[in-house]
C-alpha cells in the first residue's frame, strides 16, 4: 500500500489549521467566558463574604450597644432607686422631726396652760386665804392681818442666820438715798408698821438703813425686803406652796400622785 505523503501533509496542515481556528475562535472565547464567569463568581463570593462580615460586625456592634444600653439602664435604675430610697428616708425623717416638733410644741403649750391654770388657782386661793385669814384674825384677835404679817416678818428677820444673813446685812449697810432697799408688801403699810420694820432692820443691821416702801398686790399678803438681788420675804404663798407640795407628795386613792 502506497502512502500519499502529500495527502497526509495536507490533512495534517488542515488539522493544525482547524486546531488553530478552534483555539482562536472557539476554545479561547470559551476559556475567556469561563474565566470571566469564575472571576464574577469569585467577586460575588467576595461580596457575599464582605457582606456577611459586615453583617457580623453590625451584629457585634448592635450587641455591644444593646449590652451598653442594658448596663446604662441598670445603672440609671439603680441610681433612681437609691435616690428614691434616700428621698423616702429624708421625707420620713423630716415628717418624724415635724411630728416630734409639733408634739413637743403641743406638750409645751399644754404645760404652759397647766402652769397658768395652776398659777391662777394658787393666786385665787392665796387671795381667798388672805381675805379669810384677815377676817378671822380681825374677828377673833382684834388685830389686822397686816399687823400680824409685819410681826411675823420681824420675827423671821430676827431669826435669820447663816451666810445669806451676812450677805443681806452687808447689802443693807450699803444702802443710800440713791440706791435704797425696797420693802414690798401686798398692802399699804401704815406709818406705825413702817416705823416698826425700819427700827427692826436698823437694829438687825446695826446702823440706819434706807428703805423704799412699795405696794405689790401680787405678793398676796406678804412682805419682802430686796436689795442688790438678795431677798428676805414672808407671805401666805410660802405656806400655801408648802401645803401644795405636801399634798402633791401624797398618793391618791388610785395609787397615782396628785398633779
Amino acid at each position: 500500500m502506497l502512502i500519499d505523503w502529500f495527502t497526509v501533509a495536507a490533512q495534517v496542515l488542515n488539522f493544525l489549521i482547524l486546531v488553530w481556528l478552534m483555539k482562536r475562535f472557539l476554545y479561547q472565547p470559551v476559556l475567556n467566558a469561563i474565566a470571566a464567569r469564575e472571576a464574577k463568581i469569585a467577586a460575588e463570593l467576595k461580596d457575599a463574604a464582605d457582606t456577611k462580615a459586615k453583617a457580623h460586625q453590625q451584629q457585634d456592634e448592635f450587641e455591644k450597644k444593646n449590652q451598653s444600653f442594658d448596663e446604662q439602664r441598670a445603672a440609671l435604675l439603680s441610681k433612681a432607686t437609691a435616690e428614691a430610697n434616700a428621698e423616702r428616708v429624708r421625707l420620713l425623717a423630716e415628717a418624724r422631726s415635724t411630728a416630734d416638733a409639733a408634739r413637743e410644741a403641743s406638750a409645751k403649750a399644754l404645760a404652759a396652760q397647766a402652769q397658768d391654770l395652776h398659777a391662777s388657782l394658787v393666786r385665787q386661793t392665796q387671795r381667798q386665804v388672805y381675805d379669810i385669814s384677815r377676817q378671822v384674825l380681825g374677828d377673833l384677835a382684834s388685830v389686822s392681818l397686816e399687823q400680824r404679817a409685819c410681826e411675823v416678818f420681824i420675827q423671821r428677820l430676827q431669826a435669820f442666820d447663816g451666810p445669806a444673813c451676812d450677805e443681806l446685812a452687808a447689802a443693807l449697810k450699803a444702802t443710800s438715798n440713791d440706791e435704797p432697799a425696797r420693802l414690798r408688801s401686798a398692802f399699804d403699810l401704815p406709818a406705825a408698821q413702817q416705823g416698826l420694820i425700819q427700827s427692826a432692820l436698823d437694829k438687825w443691821v446695826g446702823q440706819a438703813t434706807v428703805l423704799k416702801f412699795e405696794t405689790a398686790p401680787e405678793l398676796v399678803s406678804g412682805i419682802e425686803v430686796n436689795v442688790q438681788g438678795l431677798t428676805l420675804a414672808w407671805s401666805i404663798a410660802d405656806y400655801l406652796q408648802a401645803l401644795f407640795s405636801d399634798v402633791s407628795e401624797q398618793p391618791s386613792s388610785t395609787g397615782r400622785t396628785c398633779p
